[in-house]
């Protein structure tokens, strides 16, 4: 599956996947990630990429002329690409979606913004979907593309070493991932619960998703509401 992000400054998105789980699955040619410029498609001498916006209002926008080229330039050389946009105003990406892209798209485009946010135009031509990925607003679109790329390599087959390793994640299900132990025994004054101990893993599973319930309800009460409403 290959990744294009679509940045200013792709030295701050390369160093994420010089290690671990990612660098491997590189490596072994699950996934392939490359950098597209826009400063590089700018007709302006000076290679400007942003621009007042019209009518007012502080700060900076990049500018159309920049980025269509360079998505364009995308879309001739890869027409199945997939453009996301990745901005503050737009719905909230989730797990279903990082398994869809992945089911779905061998080529996705993350467009990372920035200053304040890009020309709406561009987005209106070239974006396939928009994805918002918290109530915060950031300096740049490179982390909220990074965490899009990361969750959706995980749907990858072969990423992961262990495929079991997704089947109880957090919002895979209804629920928030129960918690999870290791040695020692007891650390810190604290034991883990005697009942992980016991090898009876229908009693450790039936345990697990009271936790998990528990845990929804302290930490998302929204969701645990939603749960409620289907039982």
């Amino acid at each position: 599956m290959r990744f294009t992000f679509v940045t200013l400054f792709p030295q701050i998105v390369e160093g994420y996947f010089s290690d671990s789980i990612l660098r491997r699955a590189i490596d072994a040619g699950h996934i392939r990630i490359d950098y597209v410029d826009p400063r590089a498609f700018s007709t302006n001498r000076h290679h400007k990429v942003d621009e007042p916006m019209i009518g007012g209002g502080a700060g900076m926008l990049m500018t159309p002329q920049p980025l269509d080229d360079a998505l364009r330039s995308i879309r001739d050389d890869s027409p199945e690409a997939h453009v996301i946009f990745l901005t503050p105003v737009a719905k909230p990406f989730r797990q279903h979606d990082a398994r869809r892209l992945a089911r779905h798209h061998e080529h996705i485009v993350l467009v990372a913004g920035r200053y304040e946010g890009i020309d709406e135009r561009v987005i209106e031509e070239h974006a396939d979907e928009v994805f918002a990925v918290g109530d915060a607003v950031l300096t740049g679109g490179e982390l909220p593309a990074l965490m899009v790329c990361d969750a959706t390599s995980r749907m990858v087959p072969g990423v992961l070493g262990n495929s079991d390793s997704l089947a109880t994640e957090s919002f895979d299900g209804a629920l928030l991932e129960a918690p999870s132990f290791t040695k020692p025994d007891l650390y810190g004054g604290r034991r883990i619960v005697s009942e992980f101990l016991k090898g009876n893993h229908s009693k450790i599973a039936d345990l697990k998703e009271r936790m998990a319930r528990k845990k929804t309800q302290y930490f998302r009460p929204d969701l645990y509401q939603k749960i409620k409403g289907k039982s």
